[in-house]
């Protein structure tokens, strides 16, 4: 179940996944926070850093585990406007998120409830309370829209 909170937060993400796609990137992003404080901002950034680990949760991540001096994310909230692949997942998971909340649902690469249940999963070493549908019929049109201007040759949305 969300809150105000969760939007508010997620309007934060969305934000940052607007930002990904001016540099070319799938409009993704991602925001961790802690105690109602924002520990940090990530948006994808596999073009422009040329790196296929650069996805908003991981480039998260490590933006966090910086400033906090530490990996372990206890007491974090992850979220994220795409629901995230296998290793943004296991990212959120060995980083120890307490919770994810997602907003667009991945059905041909989601690892978190579509393909894969990897928070979720009792077998593994961790699992993080999730919440879904928070923002997501503006991800899923923020998506959309990218992919389409793609198909289109147009450079932006």
């Amino acid at each position: 179940m969300s809150d105000v909170r969760d939007h508010e937060f997620m309007r934060l993400a969305l934000e940052a996944a607007r930002g990904a796609a001016t540099h070319d990137d799938v409009p993704v992003g991602c925001v961790l926070v802690s105690n109602g404080e924002v520990l940090a901002v990530g948006d994808n950034r596999r073009e422009i850093d040329c790196d296929p680990t650069a996805h908003a949760e991981v480039v998260a991540l490590r933006k966090a585990a910086l400033s906090r001096g530490r990996w372990r994310m206890d007491g974090v909230t992850a979220y994220v406007t795409l629901e995230p692949c296998t290793m943004c997942a296991g990212a959120l998971l060995n980083a120890r998120v307490d919770r994810v909340v997602i907003a667009a649902m991945d059905e041909k690469a989601g690892a978190v409830g579509s393909r894969y249940n990897v928070l979720s999963d009792p077998r593994l070493l961790h699992e993080a309370a999730l919440t879904y549908d928070v923002g997501a019929s503006e991800s899923a049109a923020m998506l959309r829209d990218f992919f389409q201007s793609r198909r289109d040759g147009a450079v932006q949305i």
